[in-house]
């Protein structure tokens, strides 16, 4: 029990400090967001109210640093995280919830995807290690090493220009209407095959490989010896004594994966175009809209704080060494 109150209390220091630093960065940054959004809407904004516009984004000149960060804590208690400056005056609360679907289910889908394929690959190359297996691992190296950004922009050229099979960016047709029906979710299933197929190829090579090496260093614990000497299968081997103890890692960082999900790949939504949250990080901050990046950036630090939470708690459940005191 001392573990998980630990780790919690550590966690929620960490969330604090995420916040604070959340509150103070973009106040550091160059630059006047106020000003940049008069300048915008250059003749409909008058600069009468720019005092209002300052208390609208919580940067009013009558109140002190320390009241701002007050007033900030409490905006995030009650959901608010205020306007965005390039949508203005969209909420960016309501930005992220539609973008954020977009990169959940599509990265989402594609890490578990890649997990799963990549962990049970890794154990049959670690488990045949020396066989003609072991063919896969320069294929394995060679796609964990290039950028994913690549992969992608091979991608497009071979699948989306050369042959056409698929669209060379976007979410979804034009041509359908966004609804619960048939036509629009195969169409956004269409337009995010090619972007789900290059997460999928760079983050399975690394799957592969991790569980390979652990599965070839616990393949000598005595534990596998016994059970060759029991005259099991060697299936049962493989999978209930092996790959049992060689996943420990892969869960937790699996775990940290999932949190990471979150924050889009900004790349690869930018190859191809995707209206996820790693693309509206990008327009964000091109367009210096600090409450928005602000949003962005909260969200991402308390999904990764969240995974990590559960990656601790999951380890601690398979392997109780990890709850032992220093």
């Amino acid at each position: 029990m001392r573990f998980f109150i630990r780790r919690v209390a550590f966690y929620i220091v960490t969330a604090w400090a995420a916040v604070t630093l959340n509150f103070f960065i973009p106040r550091m940054m160059p630059g006047d967001p106020v000003q940049a959004l008069i300048a915008r809407y250059q003749g409909q904004i008058s600069v009468d109210a720019v005092n209002s516009l300052r208390k609208l984004f919580g940067m009013d000149a009558h109140e002190s640093l320390w009241q701002q960060y007050i007033d900030y804590w409490v905006k995030l208690f009650h959901g608010n995280l205020g306007v965005s400056l390039q949508s203005f005056p969209t909420p960016v609360s309501q930005i992220i919830s539609q973008s954020l679907p977009w990169t959940i289910g599509l990265v989402g889908l594609a890490t578990i995807i890649a997990f799963v394929v990549g962990t049970v690959i890794g154990i049959i190359l670690g488990w045949r290690r020396g066989t003609k297996w072991d063919a896969l691992i320069p294929i394995t190296t060679f796609f964990s090493s290039v950028p994913y950004f690549w992969i992608g922009l091979m991608a497009i050229a071979i699948f989306a220009t050369v042959l056409q099979w698929f669209p060379q960016g976007g979410s979804y047709s034009v041509d359908s209407l966004p609804g619960l029906n048939w036509a629009f979710m195969s169409s956004v299933f269409y337009y995010g095959f090619l972007p789900a197929l290059t997460i999928v190829l760079s983050s399975m090579a690394g799957w592969i490989l991790g569980m390979r090496n652990m599965m070839v260093t616990v393949s000598s614990e005595d534990y596998v010896t016994v059970a060759h000497a029991k005259g099991l299968r060697e299936s049962v081997v493989m999978f209930r004594y092996a790959s049992r103890n060689a996943i420990l890692p892969q869960i937790s960082g699996f775990a940290l994966s999932l949190g990471f999900v979150v924050s889009g790949t900004l790349v690869m939504e930018q190859v191809f175009n995707y209206q996820g949250i790693g693309y509206r990080l990008l327009q964000a901050t091109n367009n210096h809209d600090y409450p928005l990046m602000q949003g962005i950036f909260l969200v991402i630090t308390l999904s990764v704080l969240i995974a990590n939470v559960v990656a601790d708690i999951i380890y601690a459940f398979l392997d109780p060494r990890t709850r032992k005191e220093g």
